[in-house]
């Protein structure tokens, strides 16, 4: 028999795993705060950036970029390039748009209120792209990977990164979460694939790879 104390308990955890999936309000905000100043993830995202190897001229996308912090290593990196974010979250997008202001004046960080379903244009073909903890909320996720492909230049790359949330993850729940995404990676039609890890608790897989040339 279900107490109300545990439907209560029910509807708060779904709430907050809506606002990490989708933050908006009061509460998106204050999880963004959050997610900027937890140290765990600012390294795990500035070492995702620096996996892939971004020179000054690139034209870079991150989808699902939160509150900006590698979008920030991003520009910092690609100083003489073009910096592209898209986030579903509005939240997320002042996060950013505050975070990485000068960059944004300067037009070198272009950041877009949109999904991974609805992606704007980029113009001419990007040099890399990265998605940290949201391929899992992907709906069709081989095919956005597929469309993802045609918009990187032939030997772009792309970085997958998975740090599981779940209670009780170790490193198995990486191990499978690596698999998991190298599986869709294959299919999406990417090449030389190859995983690195973050020791963190739990350990952070990027799941790198290229787009072959046609």
């Amino acid at each position: 028999m279900q107490t109300a104390g545990t439907s209560l308990k029910q509807r708060v955890i779904r709430y907050l795993v809506r606002q990490a999936h989708h933050p908006r309000g009061i509460v998106g905000w204050a999880n963004g705060q959050m997610f900027a100043h937890r140290p765990s993830n600012r390294q795990r995202n500035i070492w995702a950036v620096s996996l892939l190897d971004v020179r000054p001229t690139d034209r870079v996308l991150e989808i699902g970029f939160g509150p900006g912090i590698a979008i920030a290593e991003f520009a910092r990196r690609a100083t003489r390039g073009h910096v592209f974010g898209v986030d579903h979250s509005q939240a997320m997008v002042r996060h950013a748009t505050r975070r990485n202001a000068a960059a944004v004046r300067a037009h070198r960080v272009h950041l877009t209120h949109a999904s991974v379903e609805q992606l704007p244009s980029f113009g001419d073909p990007l040099d890399a792209i990265l998605a940290v903890n949201s391929v899992g909320f992907w709906p069709d996720p081989v095919e956005r990977l597929c469309e993802l492909r045609r918009l990187l230049r032939p030997g772009g790359r792309i970085a997958l990164v998975s740090q599981p949330r779940c209670p009780g993850a170790t490193r198995d729940t990486t191990a499978r979460a690596a698999q998991e995404l190298q599986d869709l990676l294959t299919r999406a039609g990417f090449t030389h694939l190859r995983v690195e890890t973050l020791e963190l608790d739990p350990p952070v897989a990027c799941m790198l790879a290229d787009n072959p040339p046609s």
